[in-house]
Order: structure tokens, then sequence, then C-alpha cells
């Protein structure tokens, strides 16, 4: 495959990898608040923000290899 290919498999992979990590703790955050009763959903909103900076910290790891 040509690097072109092989760059573009790197980064959408990067991508799904970044979906994944935000969905999952938003949801995780969205059940929690949901079963407390939570009227502001500070839960999801903390553990976006974490799957956020979770996410760039692996952008970044994986873009400086």
């Amino acid at each position: 495959m040509s690097k072109l290919t092989n760059d573009y498999i790197k980064y959408t992979g990067i991508a799904f990898q970044m979906i994944v990590i935000i969905g999952v703790l938003s949801f995780i955050g969205y059940e929690i608040d949901k079963r407390a009763a939570h009227a502001t959903p500070w839960v999801t909103a903390a553990l976006s923000l974490t799957g956020v900076f979770i996410s760039l910290y692996l952008v970044i790891k994986s873009v400086k290899d």
C-alpha cells in the first residue's frame, strides 16, 4: 500500500478511537446522572470533558510516533 493509504487508515482509526472514547464516557456520565436523578448533568459534562482530554492525549501521542 502507498504511504497516502496508510496515513488515511491511521488517521481514520484515530478519529474512530476518539469517537468511541468520548461516546463511552459521555454515556457512562449520562447513566450516572440519570440514576442519581441529578437536576444538572455535571457527571456527564465532567466525563465528556475527560474523554476529550484523553482523546487529545492519545492523538498527540500517536501523531508524534
